[in-house]
């Protein structure tokens, strides 16, 4: 039994930002792989990626991280370009991957299965219900916004949302994404829109605003933390949820968590890649309100 399993498509990733353009491994799946790996949960990543990337899979493994990876054609291939704000961001798509099924899905059983989707394809529904089947749900909600048209990323609602998010527990959604499933921009509306589907647990991300999580008809106001610098947004969403569903599994509650959560993405924003402090630094972060320069070269290895 795993704490928390993680389902989606590692991918290649060229990072565009005012500073520097860097290639790199990435997806949902990597940064909250990488977040978690020095952590104390029982974890699992199911992925999928072409033989040429095996290489990632393996540096994972390298680091004690238990990955599943599955046969695909191609490794995702995305383009991510940031604005100087690094709140929002234009994406290409080169290539797409192998889509996840039931019928190959290994027998894992886990507490919470947290999925990744990439692209609106990338999980079917089947195996959405299947999960929910066995475990707790969460779910990153951008992938099944997304479309692929000339290589472009296309943003469109979610044509199975009334069928698929009564088996979801706990959704994240930032403020574009809550619009286009909730046809509202009113944070607090679209949050109890969402959970009126059939949601027990939604998180709204707000960007430097800090975040918003409705359950059991209370908001909970997350802070967003002062960062020593801002280079860096890619995976900041991924690195939240790490934080906050670890929280979340070992009893916190929603507040604790989403302060936790909140605090690794403080950390993560501040380099290029994946979160790569210790639980000593978040916890400072949560303690102070704000990262300075003498934290980050300690939390950093």
């Amino acid at each position: 039994m795993y704490d928390i399993c993680t389902i989606g498509h590692i991918t290649l990733d060229k990072v565009v930002t005012t500073q520097s353009v860097n290639y790199m491994p990435g997806g949902t799946s990597f940064y909250f792989s990488k977040a978690l790996r020095d952590f104390d949960v029982k974890y699992m990543l199911v992925t999928a990626l072409a033989e040429e990337e095996s290489h990632i899979v393996k540096s994972l493994r390298d680091e004690r991280i238990e990955v599943f990876s599955q046969d695909s054609p191609y490794t995702v291939y995305f383009e991510n370009i940031y604005s100087a704000n690094q709140d929002h961001r234009e994406q290409n798509v080169l290539h797409k991957a192998a889509p996840f099924t039931v019928k190959q899905m290994p027998e894992i059983e886990s507490r919470i299965f947290h999925l990744g989707p990439l692209l609106s394809d990338d999980i079917q529904l089947d195996l959405l219900k299947h999960l929910a089947s066995k475990g707790e749900v969460s779910l990153d909600i951008q992938g099944y916004l997304r479309y692929v048209k000339d290589k472009k990323v296309y943003y469109t609602d979610w044509a199975d949302k009334q069928e698929a998010l009564p088996h979801v527990s706990i959704l994240k959604a930032n403020e574009f994404e809550m619009e286009v499933i909730a046809g509202t921009s009113d944070i607090r509306e679209g949050a109890k829109i969402i959970a009126g589907m059939g949601v027990k647990e939604v998180i709204i991300t707000l960007g430097s605003k800090g975040s918003l999580v409705y359950k059991d008809d209370h908001f909970y106001q997350i802070p967003a933390y002062k960062p020593a610098a801002v280079v860096d947004a890619t995976g900041c969403g991924d690195t939240y949820m790490a934080g906050y569903l670890s929280k979340k599994v070992r009893g916190a509650d929603v507040q604790e968590a989403g302060e936790f959560g909140a605090a690794m993405a403080t950390l993560k924003i501040q380099s290029s890649g994946p979160f790569s402090g210790n639980q000593e630094a978040v916890n400072h972060v949560v303690l102070h309100g704000e990262c300075d320069r003498e934290v980050i070269a300690q939390a950093i290895y």
